[in-house]
């Protein structure tokens, strides 16, 4: 069988940008993931996938596992997802003497109220988010999580914009609201023929989702909205299909990087810093909007390797963004 051929943007960036510094990137052939960046000095520095010799590896791994830097950022008094709290899987808790088992994690989704939010503990794009109304939703959520996590992690659902803002040493590089996976109907479409439309959008702009139409996230939040892929939507009728708002499972994102109010600069600069982070990818939801003075707001989580792949992808102007920032990577690494 042939190999599938795997080329993060990362490593398309760094090869076509190293050369206006005098620098150059050597790919590993195989699988086009990991590489080596060499500088004019001789100086050697590596990637791997969105990952960089950048961000120093204990501030790193911390930021890696949701649990941990949720912890570290209460203590600091910033203001995490309430009622944010670990469970295990049975073998997990069989190894650790814990209790904390998927039944345990029933019992306090209903105490803090449903609907829920379960996800990994240590995953990243949106893979296994749900937001889980029942109990069968519940379990059936948990056990998708623990073929990939032996941690799951329950939180309180929130509602406001979610936002994205990517720190490079003490300046905000870019931020912009995610929105979730959505259709428009045009009155004579069905949804799953304007999911179709929507995927071949973004494979005519070389944009590389793949949205899953059997995900059963997608099933269930149309259930809950008393739809179905056989449901036909009146004309401008918006109807969102996932509840994350990660990109790589769809979503779309709305550049806001010229009018984010400053404080909430600053916040995510300090955040970045106090995690011990030079390049962080500050997740935050906002009752609000950004471009105002911070009221209410929830730091969702930190990213120490935000993937930039889709938002490059989504503008010419957002793939000038991306490029500047890691040139500014490039020299910093250089130093």
């Amino acid at each position: 069988m042939k190999k599938k051929e795997i080329t993060p943007l990362l490593g398309k960036i760094l090869k076509k940008i190293a050369p206006r510094i005098g620098a150059r990137v050597i790919l590993e052939p195989n699988w086009n993931i990991v590489g080596q960046i060499i500088f004019e000095n001789d100086k050697k520095r590596y990637f791997r996938y969105s990952s960089l010799d950048l961000n120093p590896l204990g501030s790193s791994e911390i930021a890696k596992d949701k649990d941990y830097a949720n912890y570290f950022m209460r203590q600091m008094g910033y203001p995490i997802v309430p009622g944010s709290k670990t469970f295990f899987s049975n073998s997990w808790c069989k190894a650790i003497g814990s209790k904390r088992n998927i039944d345990a994690g029933w019992q306090y989704a209903k105490k803090i109220g449903l609907p829920v939010i379960v996800k990994p503990n240590s995953g990243s794009q949106g893979i296994g988010v749900f937001l889980v109304h029942n109990k069968v939703e519940f379990y059936r959520a948990m056990r998708f999580i623990f073929k990939r996590d032996r941690i799951g992690l329950i939180q309180k659902a929130l509602k406001g914009k979610d936002y994205r803002l990517v720190i490079l040493d003490k300046k905000l590089i870019s931020a912009y609201e995610r929105v979730p996976l959505s259709v428009t109907g045009d009155g004579k479409s069905t949804i799953f023929a304007l999911l179709k439309k929507k995927q071949s959008k973004f494979i005519a702009s070389s944009r590389d989702t793949r949205i899953k139409i059997n995900d059963s996230r997608i099933s269930d939040k149309l259930h809950h909205q008393k739809l179905n892929f056989n449901s036909i939507l009146e004309k401008e009728q918006k109807v969102y299909l996932l509840d994350n708002a990660n990109l790589s499972t769809g979503g779309d994102s709305i550049d806001i990087t010229s009018t984010v109010h400053p404080e909430f600069k600053n916040i995510a600069i300090k955040l970045t810093k106090d995690m011990g982070l030079r390049l962080c990818g500050v997740d935050l939801m906002i009752n609000d909007d950004i471009t105002n003075k911070p009221d209410k707001y929830w730091v969702l989580e930190i990213n120490s390797a935000p993937g930039l792949d889709h938002y490059a992808k989504s503008g010419k102007i957002q793939e000038k963004i991306v490029e500047d920032l890691y040139m500014e990577v490039l020299k910093s690494m250089e130093k």
